[in-house]
């Protein structure tokens, strides 16, 4: 009896040979099409879930699942997986949702089983309250399928908007995504991209020629570089896979998992009161000399580190995520070494929605100001500057979370007001002595004001900087606005850094009581 009972523990549970082989299948897939991937210079979509996710955490959903479809030859060709790896793991230990693209099966190409998949690791990501990851590498709608593929790409879309500012959304674009598919990364929060071997667009290459007339390769047209300087739709953009995938580790450990909780905090290796000397040589006094915003982030910030979003798109102004004392802050700064720093359609589009994502996930914002004003001319004007505008203006309002702004030089005019003034609903405001908040610059207000005194006087050059320089005297002086209560208070360049931590300190426990409605109607 007891040698009996040995050889059946010996032998292995029935089954379990084969679902070893068949997960050895799906694990290794097919040798030929992984060697056309690698030949492209991409990875496959395990490898990257590999990089993505801490190491053996991943926990795949429905890996055996098979598409039911016929026609075309479709039921002789059934494999596992249906072309999408979904599931879940860890990012530096807190769990994060994960759905990749298989190019080596159908292209990535997304069917009716395909869209099942994605659909249900998308409702457990926000049933969970955890982010979503999206690793892109597909070739659109499965042709065979038809207007059930089309379907599926709808489900896709109404989750996205569900989702929308309660878990992170971030897209990974690591090959094609053409058509439709486009419209899903434009939906979420971050859009990475990977120059070479990743495009997006709506019509390809070929139909733009057939249309239009004008030839231009997929890169040309919806390249990682296009996308990041020119449309706007990229947020970061890498020379490989490994650095992209890296750097998405890198947000995620500045995101909270959802709209519920704070952003995760850290031990900075910097004091709280650590005094930022630098500050005083790096901002010119004489406003008309441009120097480099990012700087002052840097010397701001706890160890110099940041994360710039959009860094090649509108880079007259700057969207950054660091930390200060240890805790998250989103970081909005006009760049006078672009344009001046002035405020124009792509800058306010830029601020607005990385404010507005700041908002949704309670990251207290701080407001680094040197701003001529709007951005003047035809082009501005005819293109919506004042509807564009209002957007950043819309989205100031808007948010709830702690708010400080730092005057460095220059405010003038409607730009002083939209980047986060008192009057709009800043918390702190704190001004550098170098300031200069006015309704518009001291020469071209003298010109307004004393127009006629200028053109009678004996010598109208005299009498125009006499009166510019007591028109500065009476009103751009840096104590104007503090003593009318604008200002919180007048620091010195050094003192930033202390100030804002102690600020963001006490405006840790803020809350604001929202009127009662559905949804604001921001402009467009």
């Amino acid at each position: 009896m007891d040698t009996v009972k040995r050889d059946r523990q010996q032998e292995p549970p029935i089954g379990i040979p084969e679902l070893e082989e068949l997960r050895r299948t799906l694990l290794e897939g097919d040798p030929a099409a992984t060697e056309r991937q690698r030949a492209k210079g991409k990875l496959t979509a395990r490898e990257r879930i590999d990089l993505l996710l801490d190491e053996g955490s991943f926990s795949e959903l429905e890996p055996l699942r098979r598409h039911r479809a016929s026609g075309f030859n479709l039921e002789q060709n059934r494999p596992h997986t249906d072309g999408v790896v979904t599931g879940w793991g860890t990012v530096h230990g807190r769990t994060v949702f994960v759905y990749a693209h298989d190019f080596r099966i159908f292209g990535g190409a997304l069917g009716e089983a395909h869209a099942q998949k994605i659909h249900k690791v998308m409702d457990h990501a926000l049933a969970a309250g955890a982010p979503l990851v999206s690793l892109n590498d597909g070739a659109g709608a499965r042709i065979q399928e038809g207007v059930s593929a089309l379907a599926g790409y709808g489900g896709i879309f109404q989750r996205n908007t569900r989702a929308s500012g309660v878990i992170p959304q971030i897209s990974v674009m690591l090959g094609p995504c053409a058509g439709g598919a486009a419209y899903s990364p434009a939906l979420t929060d971050f859009v990475f991209m990977v120059r070479e071997t990743s495009q997006m667009f709506i019509t390809g290459p070929d139909v733009v020629q057939a249309v239009t007339g004008e030839k231009i390769s997929q890169n040309g047209l919806g390249g990682a570089d296009v996308h990041a300087e020119t449309s706007g739709v990229a947020h970061f953009a890498y020379d490989d896979e490994r650095t992209c995938l890296e750097e998405v580790r890198y947000l995620l450990s500045l995101l909270p998992q959802n709209n519920r909780e704070n952003p995760p905090a850290a031990s900075a290796e910097y004091p709280p009161g650590r005094s930022c000397e630098a500050l005083r040589d790096i901002v010119p006094a004489d406003g008309n000399r441009p120097y480099d915003m990012r700087a002052v982030v840097q010397e701001i910030v706890d160890d110099g580190e940041y994360l710039e979003v959009h860094e090649r798109w509108a880079t007259n102004i700057i969207c950054a995520l660091g930390r200060l004392d240890g805790e998250v802050v989103g970081l909005v700064a006009n760049q006078p070494q672009s344009l001046a720093g002035v405020l124009d359609i792509k800058a306010s589009e830029k601020a607005a929605r990385f404010i507005q994502m700041c908002d949704a996930f309670n990251i207290p914002l701080v407001t680094l100001l040197d701003v001529p004003g709007f951005l003047p001319g035809v082009d501005q004007e005819h293109g919506g500057i004042i509807r564009h505008g209002a957007k950043l203006l819309y989205a100031y309002c808007n948010a709830t979370v702690p708010r400080i702004s730092v005057i460095l030089r220059k405010a003038y005019g409607g730009a002083y007001i939209v980047m986060d003034s008192q009057s709009v609903g800043a918390d702190l405001t704190y001004a550098w002595p170098t300031n200069e908040i006015a309704v518009m610059g001291a020469e071209g207000a003298a010109n307004v004001i004393f127009r006629r005194q200028i053109a009678a006087s004996e010598d109208p050059g005299a009498t125009r900087a006499r009166l510019v320089k007591e028109y500065k005297a009476e009103l751009m002086h840096p104590y104007y606005a503090a003593e009318r209560g604008l200002v919180d208070d007048v620091i010195a360049p050094a003192d930033t850094r202390g100030a804002l931590i102690r600020g963001l300190a006490m405006l840790r426990a803020k809350h604001v009581d929202l009127p009662a409605r559905k949804h604001g109607n921001p402009p467009q």
